[in-house]
């Protein structure tokens, strides 16, 4: 017997609102509908805030009628009917015109209530909905009343929901839905939890979760339906990681363990200085985990300059040192080659095979890798990886291309990970005969990185000690629409740290060259069709680094040294205006991101970074850490129009209240969630978790990596767990089985 719960939802609540529901928010089965559930709850008496209440946005309230009056306009020609609403926190005005106005104001009278529905706007300084949809929750008249009295005594749950269709409607949808797999006594719905586990852990039966979810009489109901289905979510998630590592287990990697007295004993012989105890501890997790007979995948997470670079660098030797290649990727050229000009430098005579006039027996050639080389170098580059002349390389994208062949590449190392798609890593990573082992670093991890260390999916290794000589920095927000007079301050204190002898930043969102109307149909056209949220930001365009430059070099900065920078600049001029601002002919220089990486310049203190709130988290830390490189304290200034509340506002002001980039991370993945854990989306909408939230839930995402490990660990292919696999097909489309063994 087929799945019910397969059924397509045409055939439950017909074509019209089927479409709907498929379009606007990705349901097309019964089992869709059922497991969007309820984002809140309104009891019976309960006043929702409408103080509150966000303008532009859609919202649905739930408010009893204080009063109702018809009024004319254009000289008694038309009428429309003002009905305010009111929670006992503020009120709300609901306007019908012309038909509507007669339609309505026989049922809309004071004293009963409702749920209203529609988008905020302002008019007179009221706020108010126009042409709003409703549903009243205390009718008296007879059929209304036997319709509405589902809702008597129990809680009211209301939906995720958009402008085509309310809360309420999901909500009959979703009674229609229940009441057909009720008809026939749920039969040949599945359960994904085996028995077993159900009963250990006094979890409810799915179909009584799914009821009590939806139609919950006391919060009982739902605490009891929440725990149930995150089991749900966590346990098929965790099957499937747990067979994904399973299958990696089987996988057959090269060991790679370094001799007794080789490349790496060599080098750690002329160091300088000597490691911390962090790097020491990673570096012995990193050495483990090479030397095991399966692929290593593991994070390693530190501040910028926590030196992550040298213990890299000491897993590339002990490869090469074992007889393979190291391929380190970063993202930009002006990243890559100051990796390749540092290891280098640290390496000295090592850098040279023995071949080589000044080499070391024990050396290894280390060559650089880019799309700028000219052909007679990128030609040798080649040559010397496909030989094993070159032990370790250093490059960008240009790593991936085709025609770079390795002769035994045992190691990648992917930096600044945020940067790359699991499609390119996985990419180089299909360049070695046997699967290399994968080592990611990074200062900020982002969510879906977050989300699958919880799940136990990636090792992780953290340096979190401040390196030696670093200053720390000083992060504050600049909320320039409410306090126009910050942001003359924040200027001032630019000019104070130039006339203290050091430099600074200021980074803009946009180039300001663009072309005017570029592409503006197809943006037009994305933003009609797209909601308003609380981070929209329809003010005006961003601010541009040649706008923003030729303002303050002619008024808050004027007779300071001003230049630009940016990617679309010629690759001498931004050689020239680099080499100029490290040698401190520059004071002030106005970027793009482009100097998020790879930019070492220990004189600069200050940075000011206009339109924060149009970068994410991520960026924002990796930004401010330019600045306070040297012996003088940072300041990192993040200018924002963003109101204060928003979600945009309360990310700057989570990374002004701490420099730990892991939490960030966490903080970044409570407000944007933590994405398709399975999938190409890196944060929200598209996440396969309902209800389970990965910062929350850790107990039961562990408990359940455990009994999914045992599982497969007695029943790889889950021939006794029928619904569990036909579960984990849902769960598995072919591009998200597809991305889930690229990992």
């Amino acid at each position: 017997m087929s799945n019910p719960m397969d059924d397509p939802l045409r055939k439950i609540v017909g074509d019209r609102t089927a479409k709907v529901l498929a379009d606007h928010l990705g349901l097309h089965t019964a089992g869709d509908l059922l497991h969007h559930y309820p984002r809140r709850y309104a009891e019976r008496g309960e006043l929702t805030r409408l103080a509150d209440l966000p303008v532009d946005e859609y919202v649905t309230v739930v408010a009893q009628i204080a009063k109702a009056d018809k009024r004319t306009y254009g000289r008694g020609s038309g009428v429309r009917l003002e009905v305010v609403v009111t929670d006992g926190s503020g009120s709300l005005t609901l306007v019908f015109f012309s038909k509507a106005a007669h339609a309505h104001a026989h049922r809309l009278i004071p004293g009963r209530r409702g749920m209203f529905s529609g988008k905020v706007s302002v008019f007179n300084r009221t706020r108010q909905l126009a042409h709003p949809d409703y549903q009243l929750l205390d009718a008296d008249e007879g059929a209304e009343k036997d319709a509405l009295d589902a809702f008597a005594n129990r809680l009211i749950p209301l939906y995720p929901a958009c402008k085509q269709i309310t809360s309420w409607r999901i909500g009959q949808a979703v009674d229609t839905a229940l009441n057909s797999l009720t008809a026939i006594g749920w039969e040949g719905v599945g359960e994904p939890l085996p028995a077993a586990l159900r009963e250990a852990r006094g979890l409810a039966p799915l179909p009584e979760a799914l009821e009590r979810i939806h139609r919950p009489r006391t919060k009982a109901d739902i605490a009891a339906a929440r725990d149930r289905l995150k089991w749900d979510e966590a346990f098929v998630l965790q099957v499937a990681l747990a067979r994904r590592r399973a299958a990696d287990s089987a996988l057959p990697a090269v060991p790679r363990r370094p001799g007794q007295d080789g490349l790496l004993t060599a080098f750690d012989a002329k160091l300088p200085f000597t490691l911390t105890d962090g790097q020491r501890r990673v570096s012995g997790e990193i050495f483990e985990d090479l030397a095991a007979e399966h692929p290593m995948h593991r994070l390693l997470q530190g501040e910028v300059g926590s030196g992550k670079t040298m213990v890299a660098l000491r897993a590339m030797l002990g490869v090469v040192d074992a007889g393979g290649q190291a391929a380190m990727l970063a993202p930009t050229e002006v990243l890559a080659q100051q990796h390749h000009r540092s290891v280098t430098e640290m390496m000295g005579e090592l850098a040279e095979s023995s071949g080589m006039l000044g080499g070391s027996d024990l050396g290894t050639k280390v060559v650089l890798l880019t799309g700028s080389m000219g052909t007679p170098a990128r030609r040798q580059a080649l040559l010397d990886l496909v030989t094993g002349e070159a032990g370790i390389v250093i490059g960008t994208h240009a790593l991936i291309e085709d025609k770079v062949k390795f002769h035994d590449l045992g190691l990648v190392v992917v930096d600044e990970q945020h940067r790359f798609g699991v499609e390119q890593r996985d990419a180089l990573r299909a360049k070695a005969a046997q699967p290399p082992h994968l080592l990611v670093m990074t200062a900020t991890p982002i969510p879906r990185t977050v989300a699958m260390t919880v799940f136990g999916d990636l090792e992780t290794s953290v340096l979190d000690q401040l390196p030696a000589g670093r200053s720390p920095i000083a992060t504050h927000v600049v909320p320039a629409a409410e306090k126009p007079h910050f942001l003359s301050r924040a200027w001032e204190r630019v000019r104070e740290e130039v006339e203290g002898g050091h430099q600074a930043y200021v980074v803009c969102p946009r180039i300001g060259d663009e072309e005017e109307g570029k592409g503006s149909g197809k943006a037009k056209a994305a933003k009609k069709d797209k909601e308003p949220g609380p981070d929209d930001d329809e003010r005006r365009p961003p601010l541009a680094v040649l706008d923003v430059a030729e303002q303050i070099a002619q008024g808050a900065l004027r007779g300071l040294r001003v230049e630009v920078l940016h990617g679309r600049m010629q690759p001498d001029a931004k050689d020239d205006v680099m080499r100029r601002f490290t040698a401190g002919e520059v004071d002030v220089l106005v970027a793009t991101t482009v100097i998020e990486v790879g930019v070492n310049v220990p004189n600069a203190t200050a940075m000011v970074i206009m339109d924060a709130d149009r970068f994410g988290v991520s960026q924002l830390h990796q930004l401010r850490g330019r600045v306070g490189r040297g012996s003088a304290p940072g300041l990192c200034l993040l200018v924002s129009e963003a109101p204060e509340a928003t979600p945009a506002r309360m990310r700057l002001d989570a990374v002004a209240g701490t420099l730990d980039g892991f939490e960030l991370s966490e903080i970044d993945l409570q407000q944007r969630r933590e994405g398709d854990v399975l999938g190409q989306a890196q944060s929200g909408s598209r996440s396969s978790l309902r209800v389970l939230t990965v910062m929350d839930d850790r107990d039961v995402i562990e408990a359940a990596r455990e009994e999914a490990t045992a599982v497969v660990t007695a029943d790889p292919e889950l021939t006794a767990h029928p619904d569990l696999r036909s579960a984990l097909d849902s769960l598995l489309d072919a591009d998200r089985e597809e991305y889930l063994e690229k990992g």
